[in-house]
């Protein structure tokens, strides 16, 4: 049964979660890559059965070890910061050669893409746990799934509109570099927490 109550729960407790979060950065480099739309479905897809999986699996995720979760974030950050950083270089300068670059991507290798880097970049992530945690506490698995998602939703629009504009008012390269270093960031942040979690 459907409860609105829990449903605006849900998303109340994880649209800030996932504002200021790695995956907000991810699906904004993703949309100076790519089309909007096919980000946006991509990243939709990714987060719905990311709070699939959460709802399901209840609180069992966050008994995963937190070192693991961890470590393999930091190797997922680490190489993106690099391949960022070393497609800078090689991608078009000119936001008018961006959008050209776009438009020759197609929309289901767009979507796949965006898809693969957002569901690898959640596991773990704060907004799936809170997921986790609350379908195990409130015993209303579809209301928290359409809440969570919704907000998740909301924060990937959000990310795929600022994205598709920055790419083209400001040079790509620019941008690139930039998220490296958020996601160099992102890496030194979940390294910490592994070496937190090990000791």
């Amino acid at each position: 049964m459907l409860s609105l109550t829990v449903v605006a729960t849900a998303f109340a407790l994880v649209l800030p979660v996932e504002l200021p979060d790695k995956t907000l950065f991810a699906s904004l480099v993703l949309a100076t890559r790519f089309a909007p739309l096919p980000v946006f479905v991509g990243v939709g897809t990714a987060f719905g059965l990311q709070v699939a999986i959460a709802v399901t699996a209840g609180s069992l995720l966050s008994l995963l070890p937190e070192a693991l979760v961890s470590g393999v974030v930091t190797v997922l950050f680490l190489v993106g910061a690099v391949l960022l950083w070393r497609a800078a270089g090689s991608g078009p300068e000119e936001a008018g050669e961006a959008a050209d670059a776009r438009e020759r991507t197609s929309f289901l290798r767009a979507a796949t893409i965006s898809f693969g880097v957002l569901f690898a970049a959640e596991w773990g992530d704060l907004s799936q746990l809170a997921t986790a945690g609350l379908a195990a506490r409130l015993g209303a698995p579809v209301s928290v799934f359409l809440g969570a998602w919704a907000a998740l939703l909301v924060v990937s629009g959000l990310a795929v509109f600022l994205g598709s504009r920055l790419a083209d008012r400001l040079p790509v390269a620019l941008i690139r570099r930039v998220a490296a270093a958020l996601f160099l960031v992102f890496a030194v942040v979940a390294a910490v927490e592994t070496v937190t979690a090990l000791t």
